[in-house]
């Protein structure tokens, strides 16, 4: 039986959605090592290796950066696909011209790495400001993250202590963040302790307080009760002792690090990844 015109255009232009929803939900591309991505704030940089699993996705803490996941990578790489980023304005990623530092912010910069790399179900991990934005992500990609790992997870700071906490930034910023990081890398390697306090010798006045501002303004609980799916939280037993997410809620499992800075991943990072790997197996 022939066609008519209408219904030959009409094969034609359903062909032409049909691949391109193929081609939008085609494979992943393949890792090739660093690379960088445009995101809303410029470029952002992604450390990408290995092949096969679930891929692994890691967010950094304040000051840090992909760095700080190079022994986990490595062990992951072996069997699976790991990835890290670097966060707007922290090692070779753009700093946001508008200081937009928001927790919004980063989960959108997530999304565009991810959305780029197709990568169609994933596990986040996050350490501290990291944790935060994973937290939030997972919140609102539920079918997309197959599991979450927060580490050093921050809680819902007190309104009137971010406050108190901001004033002393604004009055003496340099003993207040000295303050703050003598307590987080307590227990820490030397070698662990020097690249830590190096590198936020780096950061600027002005960035430092824009990212703690806006973890102060991040409430965590509304987006943990969302997210379903299988989660671990994984702290340092002294640094992290209080205000953590951790401590509020108890409905995950949670793997507490002795004698470890805030930094457990790079202060034991065999034990690290050996709870790490206990949980990705459980993940399917």
């Amino acid at each position: 039986m022939k066609l008519s015109l209408s219904m030959a255009i009409s094969a034609t232009l359903l062909g032409a959605a049909l691949a391109s929803c193929t081609q939008l939900l085609g494979a992943p591309e393949p890792a090739d090592g660093p690379r960088a991505i445009t995101g809303p704030a410029g470029a952002i940089y992604v450390d990408d290796g290995g092949n096969g699993g679930i891929p692994v996705v890691f967010l950094h803490s304040f000051g840090g950066d992909s760095s700080h996941w190079a022994t986990q990578l490595d062990h992951l790489r072996h069997h699976r696909r790991a990835l890290a980023i670097d966060l707007r304005g922290h090692g070779k990623s753009a700093k946001p011209k508008d200081m937009d530092y928001s927790i919004d912010a980063f989960v959108k910069d997530l999304d565009v790495v991810v959305n780029e790399l197709k990568l169609p179900r994933f596990v986040l991990v996050g350490h501290s400001l990291g944790a935060a934005v994973a937290n939030s992500y997972a919140a609102r990609n539920s079918s997309r993250v197959a599991g979450v790992v927060l580490v050093g997870a921050p809680g819902k700071i007190p309104a009137e202590q971010a406050k108190q906490v901001m004033a002393s930034l604004d009055t003496n910023y340099e003993q207040t963040m000295g303050n703050y990081m003598q307590r987080l890398v307590a227990d820490a390697q030397p070698h662990v302790k020097t690249e830590l306090n190096t590198e936020l010798a780096k950061m600027s006045r002005e960035d430092s307080v824009a990212i703690i501002r806006a973890m102060f303004k991040d409430d965590p609980l509304p987006a943990y009760e969302r997210y379903k799916g299988p989660r671990l939280l994984i702290y340092a037993e002294r640094p992290d002792s209080q205000g953590g997410l951790h401590t509020l809620k108890q409905d995950a499992k949670q793997v507490v690090f002795e004698g470890t800075s805030h930094w457990p991943h790079l202060d034991k990072p065999k034990e690290f990844n050996a709870a790490l790997d206990e949980f990705l197996a459980e993940i399917r």
